[in-house]
């Protein structure tokens, strides 16, 4: 039996380091029992990432997993995301309407992830407003990142999650996978020997991927314009290499540990006024420009 305590976890370089720490220590237990704490805070939007690891551990039930300490705050919230509900904890229901609930998905799933993203994320009253075009942008950049979890990571599931954080004025949206990453993938489609850090930086590059015959890349070109524009940010999670992008820095930086899989993690901050339109819009809608 072994005891892992997750505390304070953000949406931060620390905190990716200790749930892939989680992953590392115990990613290859068999018939073993690993009780977890959750202590003073875990922002929801992280259930993805530690829903994927969990999966990772139990190794299709050989393994225990027992949350034997939540704080209560917590726990509320995880019950209303459903989180805990695969866990064996009865669901909350969420009367302010701040969960986006989690969700673990068959990669063939994306119909109901289009949907899903629709209702749950893009439709929300709390996000920017925009017009419609600029809407079934951004909607088919993030519909991307799913894709590209479904073609090139052969993960088994990918995770989803997000929340609304009224105070802080934010919207975090994440998605998770717990395939090969991001370099095995180059390395194996291009025999490329590559680092994790060199293999985010060449993802983020508009047009390359790995589809064969198909123009790709990320789909994040549009939605980092958009995300610089609205004080947000983008996080990428993949092999020992940490990515962030928001309207002031871009950086990267290595993690602690190796985490085979792959994180998108997206915030959106939800007390901009502004709405969103493309330049060619303008002669008809007279709002702000995106471009």
């Amino acid at each position: 039996m072994a005891l892992y305590t997750l505390s304070n976890i953000h949406n931060d370089l620390a905190s990716y380091n200790q749930l892939i720490k989680l992953y590392q220590e115990h990613k290859n237990d068999l018939f073993e029992t690993l009780d977890i704490q959750i202590r003073q805070w875990f922002d929801a939007n992280l259930c993805a990432v530690l829903g994927g690891i969990l999966d990772k551990i139990k190794n299709d039930g050989l393994n225990d997993i027992n949350f034997i300490y939540i704080g209560e705050s917590i726990k509320t919230i995880l019950q209303k995301n459903s989180f805990l509900s695969f866990y064996g904890y009865e669901k909350a229901y969420d009367t302010n309407h701040t969960t986006i609930e989690y969700t673990k998905l068959k990669p063939a799933d994306n119909r109901y992830f289009n949907q899903y993203l629709e209702e749950k994320l893009i439709s929300r009253t709390e996000f920017p407003n925009m017009s419609d075009a600029v809407h079934e942008k951004i909607s088919e950049s993030i519909q991307e990142m799913f894709i590209n979890a479904q073609m090139h990571s052969e993960t088994e599931f990918i995770y989803t999650c997000g929340q609304f954080f009224p105070r802080d004025n934010k919207l975090n949206f994440t998605i998770a996978d717990t395939g090969i990453g991001f370099a095995k993938r180059i390395e194996k489609d291009f025999g490329m020997a590559i680092d994790s850090c060199s293999a985010i930086k060449w993802a983020m590059i508009d047009g390359n991927t790995t589809k064969k015959g198909v123009s790709g890349g990320l789909g994040l070109a549009l939605l980092k314009e958009f995300i610089s524009q609205n004080n947000g940010k983008i996080q990428i999670i993949s092999g020992d290499a940490f990515y962030e992008f928001s309207h002031q820095k871009e950086v990267i930086q290595k993690l602690d540990y190796y985490f085979d899989g792959a994180v998108i993690s997206m915030t959106f901050k939800i007390d901009d006024m502004r709405t969103y339109t493309f330049a060619n819009e303008l002669e008809r809608i007279d709002i702000n420009e995106l471009f």
